[in-house]
């Protein structure tokens, strides 16, 4: 089962070509961005599209309308300056990906789009077949919750909850049209079907507000590697004399969504970002986070650890300089 299965490939130049060809194939076809998540899944057989569409020939993807081309690599987005400095948060997130290497071959849509995640799930076919699979693939019981009818595997996408906190929107593309979502709206609570992109769209573009001071954490077991076990992203606008006009603050890896936390946003608004109102924000984010025990670390001090990396977060968005805790706490060097 180490080898991929059998696929036909097509290679579109332009995206309205691949628009046309899923909308011609169906839901047997999948799109292959940088690979770094469909290839593994599908040597495990966690997927077996009958055709992929690659879009590594659609330039359009890679060029800037307004907004960030899907296409663009994570390493693209890391090194870009200008972004460094309007959109910290998502430049943080791309940087934290996986490896450099991957990073090279990882997109801004692939990770967006990053299949969810599990303990039970992410194993080789041999492994899944031993426990009779999963609720996610080929099985009927979820094994981290037996009496749940829902799959509740968990979104690891780092740059999800950036854009989330950003205010940010996706552009969906299909032989149909397109049409724009905010990246919130992306998402489904499930970890099977969970994107509300359909088989037929293709993710283009997105779009991300200016004039937000943001930041995002990480949590993970190895310091230079490893998906999110939490990742926490917060946006403020200040009026100059630093009370919060706006706020949005971000959860990912604790549900099968990335989400937004409202009572923390609201609670902000209106008041000065004192250590005091940081740590009653930091609070209700982690009332918020409920992770289940499907990924790696401690579920119950993965929760305890939102209210700290929600703090840091506002912390470094209010302007401090947080590159000490990065390395010592979530072991980041950026």
């Amino acid at each position: 089962m180490i080898r991929l299965p059998w696929f036909e490939w097509r290679a579109p130049r332009t995206l309205a070509e691949a628009a046309k060809i899923l909308a011609g194939e169906g839901p047997q076809a999948m799109l292959l961005a940088g690979g770094t998540d469909l290839i593994p899944n599908m040597k495990r057989r966690h997927q077996t599209p009958k055709t992929l569409v690659s879009l590594r020939g659609v330039t359009e993807l890679r060029k800037s309308n307004g907004g960030l081309g899907a296409g663009l690599t994570l390493t693209q987005i890391a090194d870009d300056r200008a972004l460094r400095e309007q959109h910290r948060a998502l430049w943080q997130a791309a940087s934290l990906v996986a490896t450099p290497h991957l990073r090279n071959m990882a997109t801004l849509g692939g990770n967006l789009c990053l299949d969810t995640r599990c303990s039970y799930y992410n194993q080789s076919h041999e492994w899944r077949q031993a426990i009779d699979f999963c609720l996610k693939k080929d099985g009927e019981t979820c094994w981290v919750a037996t009496a749940s009818k829902r799959c509740v595997a968990v979104s690891s996408t780092d740059t999800a909850p950036a854009l989330i906190a950003l205010g940010a929107s996706v552009t969906l593309v299909s032989a149909e049209g397109e049409r724009e979502l905010p990246v919130e709206a992306l998402y489904r609570n499930d970890g099977i079907d969970y994107l509300a992109r359909r088989a037929d769209e293709i993710l283009a573009e997105v779009r991300v507000p200016k004039g937000w001071r943001s930041s995002y954490w990480k949590l993970r077991r190895r310091g230079s590697f490893d998906f999110p076990v939490l990742g926490v992203a917060a946006a403020v606008k200040l009026d100059p004399g630093g009370t919060v006009e706006a706020a949005r603050v971000a959860l990912g890896a604790v549900a099968s969504r990335p989400f937004l936390v409202d009572k923390a946003g609201e609670f902000l608004k209106g008041k000065r970002l004192t250590d005091e109102v940081i740590a009653e924000a930091g609070t209700l984010v982690a009332s918020r986070a409920k992770p289940m025990d499907n990924t790696d670390l401690d579920l119950y001090w993965r929760k305890d650890v939102a209210a700290a990396f929600a703090g840091y977060a506002l912390c470094e968005a209010r302007g401090d300089d947080m590159s000490v805790m990065r390395r010592r706490i979530a072991r980041q060097t950026l």
